[in-house]
């Protein structure tokens, strides 16, 4: 009877290198070698405020504004409203109080089959074309690619990332801008201060089912294991850049959809740059565009995928200019 468990352990563990390599193969072979960094001709221009085409400006030229706040939206018409009137609001005010202190609020519509640009360009009707501006994808790139081409296009000495739905307080970026300042001195000016709801999920397992229970469970642990194991919350879209952390991560981002905050923040790790996290509000808003079983699911390759194309030199760290 033992000899039986033996040879079938034996086999089960044969089984598992064998499925592991495959998967390792297929990970390999189906990598594409650099970030896909393309820019069609239609997205190296934003309209501006009085309707007129406008070159967007690049991450590698210098900084001319304080703060650039990069805001990815696909069909957002109905929750971003909410979002751009908290966040110009709390902008301006700091404004008057601080004149030095200049912003602009970059909109990326994601391909979106709603009037999300419209939406938007009512604010930069409103507030001009040096503070809000509308970058149009040509086609749906996923959020981390929709946020990558925010970041390629801001003009800030800090990059904020912020999700359409307004789900975290915009006042919250006082505590990520402290998380900032306090992990100088900056290495090469690189740092990265991110916003957190760990110190929430007690309460929010009591709202959730088991099953989304442990889909968030194991997510987690998937990320503690292959990827990133500094940072409690990895998928909170309130995140804080310094423009050259921005560029030298981003610019080496293959993930374009969900797990995108991974890979950014296992770049980061990998090139020690210092990251922060810090405690923020946080509401759930209805209208997610997370779909629980499938989207963790292709998270959960994404992780696997992430780990293995970089350890099988599949990936490398290097950065790469738009064109």
């Amino acid at each position: 009877m033992e000899l039986l468990l033996a040879d079938a352990l034996a086999a089960l563990a044969a089984l598992a290198a064998a499925a592991l390599s495959l998967i390792t193969i297929v990970a390999h072979i189906t990598a594409t070698k650099m970030p896909n960094l393309h820019q069609h001709e239609e997205e190296k221009f934003f309209v501006n405020a009085e309707g007129k085409k406008e070159s967007v400006p690049s991450i590698h030229d210098p900084a001319t504004k304080e703060l650039s706040v990069v805001v990815p939206s696909y069909n957002e018409e109905d929750r971003l409203p909410l979002m751009m009137d908290e966040a110009l609001d709390y902008l301006e005010k700091r404004q008057k109080q601080d004149p030095a202190f200049t912003y602009e609020v970059i909109v990326i519509d994601d391909g979106s089959k709603d009037q999300t640009a419209k939406v938007a360009m009512k604010y930069c009707k409103k507030y001009g074309s040096d503070k809000v501006r509308v970058l149009t994808l040509v086609k749906n790139r996923g959020k981390g690619g929709a946020v990558r081409m925010g970041v390629f296009s801001s003009r800030g000495k800090k990059i904020l990332m912020a999700d359409a739905d307004g789900a975290t307080k915009f006042a919250d970026i006082e505590k990520v801008e402290e998380a900032l300042r306090n992990l100088q001195p900056w290495p090469d000016q690189m740092a990265i201060a991110c916003g957190s709801r760990a110190h929430l999920e007690q309460d929010s397992i009591a709202q959730r089912s088991y099953f989304r229970t442990l889909l968030m469970y194991g997510f987690h642990f998937l990320v503690w294991f292959l990827c990133v194991k500094e940072i409690r919350d990895t998928q909170c879209g309130f995140k804080l850049l310094t423009r050259e952390a921005a560029s030298r991560t981003f610019s080496a981002l293959h993930i374009e959809r969900w797990a995108f905050d991974v890979e950014l923040l296992y770049i980061a790790q990998c090139l020690k740059i210092p990251v922060a996290e810090v405690a923020v509000n946080w509401t759930e808003i209805e209208g997610s565009k997370l779909v629980p079983f499938w989207s963790w699911l292709q998270m959960g390759r994404d992780l696997l995928f992430i780990r293995l194309r970089y350890l099988t030199g599949a990936w490398h760290l290097e950065t790469r200019k738009s064109n």
